[in-house]
């Protein structure tokens, strides 16, 4: 077996790549929705995301002779070979941070299992199971999922079609009793009985209770709804429903939950994909991560449109039929007299530059807004960096920087070098504190300056 470690945002020789040179080869420059569709589970379900969880990014991007990770962090395999993705805050196989913002996003219980295997590789597949409250509840939100089935009965009342067959075998000699099937709407089907059999197996962890409380009126559902239940068919209910994938359309979300709950019950990681010679595995959208644990830490200031949800739409524009231009900017502060804006973003600090910057500086046109912060995560204890807007051209020679309009780049500091996760914890709630209270205060900074200005 060969086994590669790397980091994300990080750029990598192929020399340094030929461990896991065939999957190099077969993953490089393909989409995560490219991915997501040869069997490699990625977090968040990357289909229907928009402009921000894009659909395009890769895992590994060729570039000349050299191999680019991006924004991307979990595992992935193909036949021989295992290639692991931790962010750039890991210590070794210690990767604290990626565990910290899963707990904070999706608010894990505090559960000491989920640190003590020294394997990365083991620690991104135990989180499977940490992902499953979240996927059954927003399945759940469509409803029950129901399927039809088809039903013997033997009785007086024929509402379907006869089975002579069984009817013969049955009503000889003749007592009134006709043999029929019927096709029925049932609940009590090979998907729920999937969930079903996962909620049992979760149950036994020693922190399954504690898990499943975050969910406890949907597991009654699907409890109320499985009667026939038994733990001796977790096998065939397994094999049947990876031959029978959900398709339809509206239930996209019974599907990401029915692959995740396969992938947790088979419980080995070579069995994820269907066979050796297939691409699997599981990826973390670093860039999403990092929006949402931001808005977990500043959601009381500011205003934060969920592309994903399609919740907060903003528009451009105003035509004669109707509004254009629809964006979603990552967080607009509450307050309207003093309108700002702010993007995370999970890549580097020397990487935020270009396109970057001309999406934030729409955005702060678009909201009035005359300053726009960049939020992201840094490895070096640095203070915030302030840009202001240029005015003038260099072909007239009169280039300046104006007073009024301005951009800064504010990191959190990520700890590095602890060799616990609780200490790594603890850590992280003291920066977090540091970073919203500069945040704030520069907020009121320029709060303060935009009035006397205007007085």
């Amino acid at each position: 077996m060969n086994q590669l470690q790397i980091k994300d945002n990080q750029i990598y020789s192929n020399e340094e790549m030929s461990k896991v040179e065939k999957l190099r080869k077969k993953v490089s420059d393909k989409t995560l929705e490219q991915l997501e569709k040869e069997g490699v589970f990625v977090f968040p379900n990357t289909i229907n995301d928009s402009e921000d969880i894009k659909k395009e990014q890769m895992i590994l991007q060729t570039v000349n002779s050299h191999t680019r990770t991006g924004n991307v962090m979990g595992f992935i395999g193909y036949k021989n070979e295992r290639l692991t993705i931790g962010s750039r805050f890991s210590r070794g196989e210690k990767d604290f941070f990626i565990q910290y913002l899963l707990e904070n996003v999706l608010e894990f219980p505090n559960v000491v299992e989920m640190n003590t295997d020294g394997n990365q590789e083991n620690r991104l597949f135990n989180m499977l199971i940490f992902l499953f409250p979240s996927y059954l509840k927003s399945a759940l939100r469509k409803g029950v999922y129901k399927t039809y089935n088809q039903e013997e009965y033997n009785d007086y009342n024929i509402k379907g079609a006869i089975d002579i067959a069984r009817h013969i075998r049955q009503n000889i000699p003749f007592t009134g009793r006709i043999a029929y099937n019927q096709r029925e709407f049932s609940f009590d089907n090979n998907m729920m009985e999937l969930i079903r059999h996962t909620i049992e197996f979760i149950n036994m962890k020693s922190f399954g209770k504690q898990l499943l409380s975050k969910v406890e009126e949907e597991v009654k559902t699907v409890i109320e709804v499985t009667s026939s239940y038994g733990s001796f068919s977790r096998k065939k209910v397994i094999e049947v429903n990876k031959k029978n994938p959900i398709h339809h359309a509206y239930y996209h979300e019974y599907r990401t939950l029915q692959r995740l709950c396969i992938m947790i019950l088979q419980n080995q990681k070579h069995q994820i994909g269907i066979g050796s010679n297939q691409i699997h595995g599981i990826l973390f959208d670093g860039s999403w991560l990092w929006e949402e644990y931001i808005n977990s830490l500043i959601s009381d200031k500011f205003y934060h449109p969920m592309n994903k949800s399609r919740k907060g739409a903003q528009q451009l524009f105003s035509t004669d039929t109707g509004k254009a231009g629809l964006i979603y900017p990552d967080f607009l502060s509450r307050d309207i007299k003093n309108s700002f804006v702010a993007d995370a973003k999970y890549k580097p600090v020397e990487n935020i530059g270009n396109k970057d910057y001309l999406q934030v500086l729409a955005y702060m046109f678009r909201f009035n807004a005359k300053s726009g912060f960049y939020l992201y995560p840094e490895r070096h204890t640095i203070q915030a960096k302030t840009l202001t807007l240029n005015e003038g051209s260099t072909y007239e020679k009169n280039v300046k920087s104006r007073k009024d309009i301005f951009v800064t780049k504010l990191g959190l500091f990520i700890p590095y070098g602890y060799s616990t996760y609780e200490t790594f914890a603890s850590e992280m709630k003291k920066r977090e504190i540091e970073f919203v209270s500069c945040l704030y205060s520069d907020l009121e900074n320029k709060n303060a300056r935009f009035k006397k200005e205007e007085n």
